[in-house]
């Protein structure tokens, strides 16, 4: 059974990235495919993982409304339903993409997600991860799938706002009775300052004074703090993939070394303080 991960934050706060730099971790631990679910309706999980873009499972729905109606005798609907969900799966080395898309229309589409949830909940069975990109209202999680999530990572950046809503996200994720193992805050974009070796021992200390406040408001264990990191700011520009990205990146040697630190998650990466990864040269800005 695969291990599933699933990564929420308000919008801007770089959730997608760091679900696309934690795809790119565990590809290279090479421990078994990847299943990558883009549950986020914005939809752009896939330009950072350098594919083009997806059928989703939204296109699908839409479609299967009227095509179940239309079937030939030796087809059933869950056969044609298989299909097409295979048919939008883009497969690359290592990974796959699957994208959730837009929510229902008008319209009952009751017996349709029932299959879709018994063909998804059978399709994690093929990978050794799932990482799902998730929107921050968690619908897809709670509608689209029976599975339990065994670790989901909450990203915040540390303005208020954005530590406001990943309290909202994990009292939501508890109001919707999801089967979650592990909850972790992951604070991103901190000042590389606040982090590089001779700075404060404690980094929070070195944020505006209502970080920390806001921080214990949220009722979640902070995994750790993610720096800035120039590199990443230069791929948001000119739209290259995470492949891409070095293997000094700030971010992602720190998220390498803050995954390393859960225990059951099955990775062993190569130890990496902040402070070393914040030591570093941070980018082609820097």
């Amino acid at each position: 059974m695969a291990t599933t991960i699933a990564v929420s934050g308000k919008g801007g706060v770089g959730k997608t990235t760091v679900a696309a730099l934690l795809i790119r971790l565990l590809k290279e631990q090479r421990k078994g495919p990847v299943l990558a679910v883009d549950a986020d309706p914005n939809s752009n999980l896939n330009e950072l993982l350098g594919l083009p873009t997806p059928e989703t499972i939204g296109d699908i729905r839409e479609e299967t409304q009227q095509a179940l109606l239309n079937l030939p005798p030796t087809m059933t609907k869950e056969t044609y339903l298989s299909l097409r969900i295979q048919e939008c799966i883009l497969e690359s080395t290592g990974f796959d993409l699957l994208t959730m898309g837009r929510q229902e229309g008008p319209g009952c589409y009751c017996y349709i997600n029932h299959l879709l949830r018994g063909y998804l909940d059978g399709l994690h069975r093929n990978y050794r991860y799932v990482v799902i990109d998730n929107e921050a209202g968690m619908e897809h999680l709670s509608r689209r799938t029976t599975q339990n999530v065994d670790l989901l990572l909450i990203v915040s950046d540390v303005s208020q706002a954005s530590l406001q809503a990943a309290g909202r996200i994990h009292k939501l994720a508890h109001h919707l009775k999801l089967k979650i193992g592990r909850s972790y805050l992951l604070l991103n974009r901190v000042p590389a300052s606040a982090l590089r070796e001779g700075a404060s021992p404690n980094p929070i200390a070195a944020l505006p004074p209502t970080v920390e406040a806001n921080l214990a408001a949220t009722g979640l264990d902070l995994l750790g703090l993610i720096p800035r990191d120039d590199w990443l700011e230069e791929f948001s520009l000119t739209a290259r993939p995470i492949w891409d990205l070095p293997e000094d990146s700030l971010a992602l040697r720190t998220l390498a070394g803050l995954l390393g630190q859960i225990p059951g998650l099955g990775v062993t990466f190569p130890a990496a303080s902040v402070a070393a990864a914040a030591g570093g040269g941070s980018g082609p800005l820097s």
